[in-house]
């Protein structure tokens, strides 16, 4: 099946306290997007990659391009007002039945194997998304100034990409835009279809502070030692 991928790069960078929105934030040498971008590519360069840029920033990307020579086979689309209407922007460019991945554009780090088990696990049952377990104690809050622990052997982290059965995913962003799609997977569910769950890698990290991009410094020179 023809195997298609939305990386969706919206951010602002608020966070990460720069005035450079943190999908263009450098990293030995090339701006986040571009390294995760490169994942991708160097999994199945068959892929289809379709990037979600807010409109602003569609020359400055393609300034960076060209600077830097990434020959990277891509398409640019704009961004919306939230990540919701950018995914369903994204949406607008692919052109043929197949399997969909959706990616955070700051998340680097993703392994090609679990790329690959993603959209295996989205052929097989329609769709599929990377976790990790929790390393944290968990506790709720239920009242002010009261809390109670949570089991956390229950609880998931949910990374990117979630990848899907292309017409279940159409579906599923012809609805109505809630506050309560928190990511793709959510959207999919709210039309009754069930979601598999599969191994993520824990260096998936989604880069939002500072601090992780301290993190993410260490693991790309860790790499070339």
């Amino acid at each position: 099946m023809k195997r298609y991928v939305l990386i969706v790069a919206g951010g602002k960078g608020a966070r990460m306290g720069s005035e450079l929105p943190k999908q263009f934030i450098p990293l030995k040498g090339r701006p986040v997007l571009m390294h995760t971008l490169e994942r991708f590519y160097r999994w199945d360069v068959s892929a289809e990659i379709v990037a979600v840029l807010p409109e602003i920033h569609h020359s400055y990307w393609n300034m960076l391009c060209k600077e830097l020579d990434c020959r990277i086979p891509h398409k640019l689309v704009n961004g919306g007002e939230t990540r919701f209407h950018s995914v369903r922007n994204g949406l607008s460019l692919i052109d043929g039945p197949g399997l969909i991945a959706v990616h955070d554009g700051v998340r680097p780090f993703v392994s090609a194997e679990v790329i690959e088990n993603c959209f295996t696990g989205a052929e097989r049952s329609g769709a599929a998304i990377p976790v990790v377990p929790l390393v944290d104690s968990i506790r709720e809050r239920y009242e002010p100034g009261l809390s109670r622990p949570v089991d956390r052997g229950r609880l998931v982290a949910v990374q990117t990409p979630q990848a899907f059965r292309s017409d279940w995913l159409f579906e599923a962003y012809r609805q109505a835009y809630s506050p309560d799609f928190t990511d793709d997977a959510s959207v999919v569910e709210a039309k009754g279809y069930a979601v598999a769950l599969l191994p993520g890698n824990r260096e998936n990290i989604k880069l939002t502070t500072p601090f992780d991009l301290l993190i993410a410094e260490a693991y790309l020179q860790n790499q070339t030692e």
